[in-house]
């Protein structure tokens, strides 16, 4: 994982797992020593409950981490989005715009269609 990568799985370990208590595993805990948890302070995929519990509820960083999403870009600004049907093909800012713009042409163009049948 990259270091962005890493930082946001650490803020879905404290803000999901629930083995996760101050730093240390549940899991790991055995009654005598507190164990810190492993996937907090590796780069790497350790923990199999985060990777089947927590890391499935942000698609995206499943997608860039696990590589099992397909990795699409924006058609106009060319950013990485995660397609969820085949229709997406803009990044949420780019479809408000997109949206915006086609409303404005067929609004136009229906002005002009009735302005004609009126004369």
């Amino acid at each position: 994982m990259t270091a962005e990568q890493s930082a946001k799985a650490n803020a879905l370990i404290r803000e999901l797992c629930a083995n996760f208590d101050d730093g240390c595993c549940l899991l790991l805990d055995d009654g005598y020593d507190p164990c810190p948890c492993p996937q907090l302070i590796s780069n790497s995929l350790l923990c199999r409950y985060f990777r089947s519990a927590v890391l499935p509820s942000d698609r995206e960083l499943y997608g860039e981490i696990v590589e099992q999403l397909p990795r699409w870009c924006c058609c106009i600004c060319g950013k990485p989005i995660t397609r969820t049907s085949n229709a997406v093909k803009y990044c949420k800012i780019c479809a408000a715009r997109q949206r915006r713009k086609k409303d404005t042409e067929r609004k136009r163009e229906k002005r002009l269609l009735v302005r004609k049948t009126a004369l």
